[in-house]
């Protein structure tokens, strides 16, 4: 064997995954509830396919393995495969907000009534499930072998792989509507007692708390030391979760409307949409203003940043393709009904559903 295809061989055992394009499997990408893709998307997104459910797609697909997965207002948890839209199974319990999470074979849901599932991804078929005390409205998040996700009964939770309780935290004042952010072993969650709780993953013990100054919907999203917050009271915070400091408070300059989307987060900007029907980057650094983009209805989808573009839609029916340095207007891509769900990137693809129950697939043209 010469030495150039002994290196090869080598480079290829590896790197066995290269080539392929990055999976999604979490509301916002990745455990730190990051927002930004590792995969790329082709310059000119076209339509490859749609799919339709029988009521509203609320929340982020996961994709993972070539397969997606979306959760519909029509009771059913749907599997999809990413190149052609085809049904491969679906999965009926009730309503479904909240957006589904994949790891290692199976996809975790929550839904309208309270009940959490674990769902075998080959099959469709019901693993196993857990009672909350109420509606889910989070995605589900991991930390080493345990499964996280918030409850409007007020609580986080956290169960084992067989879906029995670990622990669970309470977050008085109202429901835990954004997934929590997960970092080596602290879990991060804020909820409607306007407090952000940095958490030891094993045991659920909080470690460390900060005032809000509101209450948050939004998934705390995370890059190294610091979380971002957007509140319901127009504001986006900066936090250093270690020190347990606000390092800016953002408030939004116009139309006191709050924020319910989760920011994305990239190395000089922090991006968030907003009811008030606005996208706002702000400078990480400072935490002034750097652009803002208007649509013509709330905001509640969740930014995605791909490269050099973010990706959002708005419940004006229409997803926007904005250039991230300037926030100008890049593209947009009507769809057939308003936007609250946040897109998903996967496969060198573009997933994101309507309130009409269409998912939309957009990549390269064929």
């Amino acid at each position: 064997m010469t030495r150039s295809l002994h290196i090869i061989l080598l480079v290829t055992v590896l790197t066995p995954a290269a080539g392929r394009a990055a999976d999604w499997p979490l509301f916002r990408g990745d455990a730190s509830q990051s927002g930004v893709a590792a995969s790329g998307l082709p310059d000119d997104l076209v339509p490859r396919w749609t799919f339709k459910a029988g009521d509203s797609v609320e929340g982020a697909a996961a994709v993972a393995d070539g397969v997606v997965y979306v959760a519909s207002m029509d009771q059913h948890l749907y599997a999809l495969d990413l190149a052609t839209g085809k049904e491969k199974w679906k999965y009926r319990a009730r309503p479904f907000k909240a957006p589904p999470s994949y790891r290692s074979g199976l996809v975790y849901v929550g839904d309208e009534e309270g009940r959490f599932h674990c769902v075998d991804a080959a099959t469709g078929k019901s693993r196993w499930t857990f009672e909350a005390g109420a509606e889910i409205p989070s995605g589900a998040n991991f930390a080493g072998d345990s499964v996280l996700f918030g409850s409007a009964d007020e609580h986080l939770y956290c169960l084992s792989p067989e879906g029995k309780l670990k622990w669970k935290f309470r977050l008085t004042g109202g429901p835990v509507m954004g997934s929590p952010a997960v970092v080596g072993d602290r879990v991060l969650v804020s909820g409607c007692d306007s407090t952000l709780h940095v958490l030891d993953a094993g045991t659920g013990k909080e470690l460390a708390a900060v005032q809000l100054g509101g209450q948050t919907a939004a998934a705390p999203a995370v890059s190294g030391t610091q979380v971002y917050l957007p509140t319901m009271t127009n504001h986006v915070l900066a936090i250093d979760w270690k020190k347990a400091e606000v390092l800016w408070d953002y408030a939004a300059p116009r139309r006191q409307q709050p924020f319910y989307a989760s920011a994305a987060v990239t190395d000089d900007l922090v991006i968030a949409g907003s009811r008030d029907k606005l996208v706002h980057a702000i400078n990480r650094r400072t935490g002034n203003p750097a652009w803002t983009f208007a649509t013509r209805n709330r905001v509640d989808s969740s930014p995605v940043v791909v490269g050099r573009r973010v990706v959002v839609g708005s419940l004006d029916g229409n997803l926007y393709v904005l250039d991230l340095a300037k926030g100008t207007e890049l593209k947009k891509l009507k769809l057939d009904g308003g936007v609250a769900a946040s897109p998903a990137v996967g496969g060198d693809c573009l997933l994101i559903g309507t309130t009409k129950g269409t998912v939309y697939c957009f990549g390269a043209g064929k």
